[in-house]
């Protein structure tokens, strides 16, 4: 059975402008040489919808390699690299469900429904102070939002948001493996952990509880024992970060999308069962994640040998682009009919716990930019993110009429 580090796979230029802008072409030449499995500088990359699913339930073999990632910068010992090591997202097992399991009720869909009037008055109150220019950078709008509503589950104040924002932006930008955002992303981690200890320091000297509050229910389990100090100050730091980027991202990009479809602009004004609709096929054809894994022992799969140490991503944008799955998978189609269910939000024990939130908050903002705005054009040159870590639009400037 061959090595896949002996294999004359196809290499996928991940670093290069043009695939960030558009990677299908690259894609679709990779896959006639294999139908699911390519190299980038660093590893390989899993782009099969097939190959993805299946990888991701083997948390056995495969554990998130963000040890790669701290590696690449050659940062071990730094309160960076601690983090990226600690944090939730790279344990597995019965420590990994430990922690998740402090926060999990706070993301079903029960309470993500409970918190759509908070996410209206959020994107109201954003709708009222950014709609009446002529136009604006959708993309800087969007990013106020999602972790507007994140600070409203932690019940904290969102006038720590323009401090944090930057911060965040440069912390992600790290996993895009680019040396040029060193020593950039190890200061950014030192602002967002200053915020984040602070937040718990004057929470616990008021002496104030809310019961809706989820950093008072992750306090409660710190004071338990159910975690450490240090574990509540991560995952209230991974909560703030998975709060902010991804959500926006896929706002940014559906707003994108519709202005190639307008059509759909008015449809979902009026019907938030269609917003659901729209959202659910962005998830499909234009999803941003892809996420880093590390081979902790040898196995096989498909006739090919994955080698202990590889460093492997599984990626949700090409895989939920994968023609094996989705006929004609370029085609946006809200009205899609198919029982394959997309990746965007991962598999296996490290799936998306705020899927859930992330729905409701991108539904209820369609929603509402729809019935605020009309009439949306692209009103200048757009500028794509890396496409490792959180793929999507850093700038999408609109022009607009007020709605009546």
């Amino acid at each position: 059975m061959p090595l896949i580090t002996e294999m004359n796979l196809p290499v996928l230029p991940v670093e290069n402008p043009d695939f960030q802008r558009d990677p299908m072409p690259y894609v679709d030449a990779a896959r006639q040489r294999h139908p699911w499995l390519a190299r980038f500088e660093q590893g390989y990359i899993v782009h099969g919808y097939q190959a993805v699913k299946d990888l991701a339930f083997m948390d056995d073999k495969l554990v998130m390699g963000l040890g790669h990632v701290v590696d690449f910068y050659q940062v071990r010992g730094t309160p960076w690299a601690r983090f990226m090591l600690e944090m939730l997202q790279s344990h597995t097992g019965p420590e990994h469900a430990r922690i998740r399991a402090s926060v999990a009720q706070a993301f079903t869909p029960r309470r993500a429904n409970r918190v759509r009037p908070a996410m209206r008055e959020v994107i109201d109150g954003l709708l009222d102070e950014w709609s009446g220019r002529d136009g604006f950078d959708f993309a800087e709008f969007a990013s106020y939002f999602p972790i507007a509503v994140l600070c409203g589950v932690l019940g904290v104040p969102t006038t720590g948001i323009p401090r944090i924002r930057n911060a965040i932006e440069t912390h992600m930008a790290s996993l895009t493996l680019d040396h040029k955002y060193y020593p950039g992303f190890l200061e950014a981690f030192d602002l967002l952990w200053d915020y984040v200890d602070e937040l718990v320091r004057d929470r616990e000297a008021s002496g104030e509880r809310d019961e809706d509050a989820l950093l008072d229910a992750l306090i409660a389990a710190r004071d338990a024992g159910k975690l450490s100090d240090l574990e509540l100050r991560d995952m209230v730091l991974v909560l703030l970060i998975a709060g902010y980027d991804t959500s926006k991202n896929m706002l940014t990009l559906t707003m994108y999308r519709l202005l190639e479809h307008p059509e759909y602009w008015q449809r979902c004004a009026e019907d938030i069962d269609f917003c659901a609709k729209v959202i659910e096929e962005m998830l499909r054809h234009s999803s941003i994640a892809t996420v880093f894994r590390s081979v902790v022992e040898d196995f096989d799969y498909q006739g090919h040998r994955f080698p202990r140490g590889a460093m492997v991503a599984f990626s949700m944008p090409l895989a939920n682009r994968d023609p094996a799955a989705f006929p004609d998978p370029m085609s946006f189609d809200p009205f899609r009919e198919s029982e394959t269910r997309h990746l965007a939000f991962g598999r296996g024990e490290h799936i998306c716990l705020g899927q859930f939130l992330a729905r409701a908050q991108l539904e209820e903002g369609l929603h509402l930019i729809t019935r605020r705005i009309s009439n949306p054009v692209l009103a200048g040159d757009i500028a794509w993110r890396p496409f490792l870590g959180a793929w999507g639009l850093s700038t999408l400037p609109i022009r607009f009429d007020v709605a009546a």
